[in-house]
């Protein structure tokens, strides 16, 4: 991710918050900024042009997500990937993306849907061998965040972007010893081409399969 434009002297506290907060998730989740690595929120505050206001801001609520941890008088750290915590993670998510996707089957309007038809065929017209491991990530995060927006529920697309964080975390600690991750992002285009048909039964059938999916190919690298 890059670095985005610093924000002006107009720019509402809450926004630069949330500015640094998605700079920093980002850079978590990717693994940017590696388990157990020290948050410099000086550093990232001259890195984004802001106080370092914000960035303690955002620090509290990547606490929350379970992304950093604080410690009294040390400082905050990036939490470390715990493999155990898949089974956990894959439960969660194994009940509530399928009925994100089924959601955004039955409750998409025309323009959404054309979003997500357009993402479908974007998707499918990857050239996988040629885009980078950790590009074809981002893509698989992209379509994930489009169908937990398209499922009309902030509360339900909240829980789902957190958990998402989580899984790609794993993702990316074993990203070199995943054979299948191409074909495992590629799978999302006939989930977003099902949710645009609004098939309610085989977006969340596919959305299931893609979960299992998941955890199926970390556990064999372990």
């Amino acid at each position: 991710m890059s670095v985005p434009s610093p924000p002006s002297p107009l720019t509402p506290p809450a926004l630069r918050a949330d500015m640094a907060y998605g700079f920093v998730c980002d850079r978590l989740v990717m693994l940017d900024i590696r388990p157990g690595e020290p948050i410099d929120d000086d550093l990232i505050a001259q890195e984004l042009g802001t106080g370092r206001t914000p960035v303690r801001e955002a620090l509290k609520r990547l606490e929350g997500d379970r992304l950093v941890v604080a410690y009294p008088r040390r400082g905050t750290f990036a939490t470390a990937v715990d493999i155990t915590d898949l089974a956990h993670i894959s439960e969660i998510r194994a009940e509530l993306e399928p009925l994100a996707a089924a959601r955004a089957a039955r409750h998409s309007g025309a323009e959404t849907r054309a979003r997500l038809s357009a993402l479908a065929m974007e998707i499918g017209g990857l050239d996988t061998a040629a885009v980078d491991r950790r590009e074809l990530l981002r893509r698989d995060v992209g379509v994930h965040r489009a169908i937990y927006r398209a499922a009309g529920n902030p509360h339900l697309e909240d829980i789902l972007v957190r958990q998402d964080n989580l899984a790609t975390r794993i993702w990316c600690l074993f990203l070199d010893r995943l054979p299948g991750l191409a074909g495992h992002v590629g799978e999302h285009a006939a989930l977003l081409e099902a949710i645009v048909d609004g098939d309610e039964e085989t977006s969340a059938r596919l959305a299931l399969e893609h979960v299992v999916g998941f955890e199926r190919a970390v556990r064999e690298v372990v």
